[in-house]
């Protein structure tokens, strides 16, 4: 699945966009990791690596400044649809988030966007169960010291050469 077409679906806003910058790196039936740089300038990052826990029902990003130095790892609770006949993996953000912080602390985010959605039926009881339950189960794994099991994918790939593959 080398040529995986990757794209992300939000509910709010609605939109489904083709992650265009993102380099699938790793594909099986467990995991995907791309590396990526952001699809418009902004001055808090420039770009980092990916890694689509498909069983979990969970992306975990590790967002780079444009220093090189870490800015935080960027949890995403997810659907994945995936399309093996047209190679392609649409990832629908859940909406709620964790952040874990260089430092270790934890923080989460948008449970009222999640609360929203549910209300506006934009997601269903089943969705938003689940949804609360795969960051539980996260942010259990976070404060019990188990998160490195999320990063080992990242942090074994990023120092990998990985030339003529950016895309560019």
């Amino acid at each position: 699945m080398e040529d995986l077409r990757i794209y992300r679906k939000r509910l709010i806003p609605d939109e489904c966009i083709p992650l265009k910058n993102d380099v699938v790196l790793l594909c099986n039936a467990e995991y995907i990791v791309t590396r990526w740089k952001t699809l418009r300038p902004r001055k808090d990052f420039s770009h980092g690596f990916s890694v689509y826990c498909l069983k979990e029902g969970i992306k975990v990003s590790k967002f780079y400044k444009t220093d090189e130095s870490l800015l935080y790892w960027y949890c995403d609770i997810v659907d994945y649809d995936i399309d093996i006949n047209n190679n392609t993996c649409i990832t629908t953000d859940l909406l709620v988030d964790v952040l874990v912080y260089p430092d270790g602390s934890s923080r989460i985010l948008d449970l009222d966007e999640l609360a929203a959605a549910h209300e506006k039926r934009l997601i269903s009881t089943e969705q938003m169960y689940s949804a609360l339950r795969r960051a539980d189960k996260l942010v259990s794994d976070i404060y019990a010291g188990k998160f490195n099991k999320y990063r080992k994918f990242v942090e074994s790939l990023e120092n990998q050469d990985f030339t003529n593959t950016d895309g560019e």
